[in-house]
């Protein structure tokens, strides 16, 4: 029996490091790295950490997101994402931007959204998302603007994505509720940065181009994105 949970134990990250993410998947990352592009340089490593379980895969809250600064002016960044890094194995991915928050925002989406709610339990608080949506805790779902879209889980959302703008619904057959964080089913584009835009979401090729054209560009550590897995 020992020696049958040894082999189990050997062969797990095997299988994990082997394991593709579906295409589709939603990755809810925040940045380690400060994105300060009078200080970045081409070809540096970037950091991010997944900040909640991955629904259909091994990937679980506190795996490494990595990749690296492929081009850099005063005021645009252009990078990729390549990898996630789980229970210390390293899988290959290839990632576009759906939206990105600053700091504060990150910040103000942990806090009850109702002055009532602070007498409470965090897990009984009212809470707004990033981009709009109202996550009722202790029993309660989470709202959008056309009504329901999904659930409260242990450190954020489960939501089905919706359209909004530019941005896609579910793509690539992958209709499955995501793992959200603190964004909403139909968060877009850039939140708490003014000036800030995306310019190319990387879906045909994976290169990210952010650009802050009236002021350096500047995303510090902190801030969130939702990133989603590229097809092949």
């Amino acid at each position: 029996m020992k020696l049958l949970r040894l082999a189990l134990l050997l062969l797990f990250p095997l299988a994990l490091s082997a394991q593709a993410i579906p295409a589709g998947t939603i990755l809810p990352v925040q940045l380690e790295t400060t994105l300060h592009a009078g200080k970045l340089r081409a070809g540096q490593a970037i950091h991010a950490r997944v900040m909640q379980n991955i629904p259909g895969t091994a990937i679980h809250r506190g795996a490494k997101v990595v990749g690296r600064i492929t081009a850099v002016t005063p005021n645009s960044v252009s990078l990729r994402f390549n990898a996630v890094i789980s229970h210390g194995h390293r899988i290959p991915v290839s990632t576009n931007l759906r939206a990105l928050a600053s700091m504060m925002e990150v910040s103000e989406a942990h806090l009850p959204e109702e002055q009532a709610s602070r007498g409470l339990v965090p897990e009984n608080w009212t809470t707004q998302q990033i981009g709009g949506d109202m996550v009722y805790r202790g029993g309660g779902h989470v709202m959008g603007a056309n009504g329901f879209v999904g659930n409260p889980t242990a450190y954020g959302v489960r939501d089905r994505l919706t359209a909004n703008g530019p941005c896609r619904a579910a793509v690539d057959g992958n209709g499955r509720p995501q793992a959200l964080w603190l964004f909403s089913s139909a968060a877009c584009g850039v939140y708490g940065i003014p000036g800030l835009t995306i310019i190319h979401a990387g879906r045909s090729s994976g290169a990210i181009d952010l650009a802050s054209p009236s002021h350096p560009l500047l995303i510090r550590s902190g801030g969130g994105l939702l990133l989603r897995v590229r097809g092949s």
